[in-house]
């Protein structure tokens, strides 16, 4: 049976309720690498990832591919053009064999009047676009490349319970987040060169994993 009982977005509603929006769904299986949507295309569904995952993606002039997010089983995509009715902003690409549910605008809309605390997580999570892109705004204007990394990765220190007075933090590929809040595509030599540099710090204590 067709179910969407681990979609975060959805896991304060009634399985009944659950169940009563998955049958206005469309399914579809993706296998890896086919092409789910195409930037400024005009499909306006939202997307829920229901197993494998996806990657957001943009291209540049040159063809170089610009990787935002990869979105795993449980969350969603596709909101914002639901919402205001514009062309996708970006691309998305199966990354693993993946079944996705999809949801029509207009049916989309009819959630989140029905059911506010959807609605609120919604906005939570614009919210939360709107903060972190005010943050890397600034530090595109007044940070070089260098000095961009090294505040990111401050962003993710924590009190050290070992040390008093000092800091650490976990760099795992699956904890880095994009401003949209979904794990990045982190690369293997960013965490490399995050490990390097930032052990010259003496009020930082670095751990990596993989």
């Amino acid at each position: 049976m067709q179910s969407l009982d681990n979609i975060e977005l959805l896991s304060g509603l009634t399985a009944a309720e659950r169940q009563e929006i998955a049958a206005k769904c469309s399914w579809k299986t993706y296998s890896p690498g086919k092409q789910i949507l195409e930037k400024s295309s005009t499909s306006r569904d939202v997307f829920f990832v229901v197993s494998g995952s996806v990657n957001i993606v943009n291209f540049g002039v040159s063809g170089r591919e610009v990787a935002y997010a990869t979105v795993e089983a449980g969350q969603y995509f596709g909101e914002l053009s639901a919402i205001d009715g514009r062309p996708r902003s970006a691309n998305v690409i199966a990354n693993k064999e993946c079944v996705l549910a999809s949801m029509s605008p207009e049916n989309f809309t009819e959630l989140l009047k029905d059911h506010p605390e959807v609605s609120i997580q919604v906005l939570q999570r614009l919210a939360r676009i709107i903060r972190v892109n005010d943050e890397r705004i600034l530090d595109l204007s007044t940070l070089g490349a260098v000095q961009r990394v090294c505040q990111e990765l401050l962003r993710m220190a924590e009190p050290d319970p070992v040390t008093p007075g000092s800091c650490s933090f976990t760099l795992c590929p699956h904890k880095v987040r994009s401003p949209a809040g979904y794990p990045l595509r982190a690369k293997p030599w960013l965490v490399f060169w995050g490990n390097c540099h930032m052990m010259t710090s003496s009020s930082r204590r670095v751990k990596t994993c993989t």
